[in-house]
């Protein structure tokens, strides 16, 4: 039996947050983001909304990034790189499918979920300490 969620107004505006966002938004950057025009707003809503966004796939966590997740609203495989600096979150041009083609292939398994993770120091970063 499914569900139906009710339709409000900050629902929509923190999914829409999410995916306007490219940093890979954590929970307190989009309230912080969204408080002024909803003065209402609590951080439990978000957080609530948030659940109910990973639980219909609408969103997936990315890493969690010194103990705060960050969310991402493109749910097909790619890759991503943490800045262990300056904790930036960027997508990746990364073969996933690729990858997981040759490990079904080579393994004889079936991949149902992948994630690809990168960590060091980004450009920005590195420049910085030049």
């Amino acid at each position: 039996m499914s569900t139906m969620r009710r339709h409000s107004k900050k629902r929509d505006a923190i999914l829409s947050c999410i995916r306007r966002s490219h940093l890979h938004p954590s929970a307190e950057w989009i309230y912080t983001q969204l408080k002024p025009e909803h003065p209402d707003l609590s951080l439990g809503t978000v957080y609530r909304n948030l659940a109910l966004f990973r639980e219909s796939g609408e969103i997936v966590c990315v890493a969690t990034v010194h103990g705060v997740e960050r969310l991402d609203a493109v749910t097909e495989p790619h890759a991503h790189f943490i800045c262990e600096q300056c904790d930036a979150v960027i997508d990746v041009d990364a073969p996933c499918d690729d990858l997981r083609q040759e490990l079904e292939q080579q393994y004889g398994c079936t991949v149902q979920r992948s994630e690809m993770l990168f960590r060091g120091v980004c450009a920005r970063c590195k420049n910085k300490d030049i």
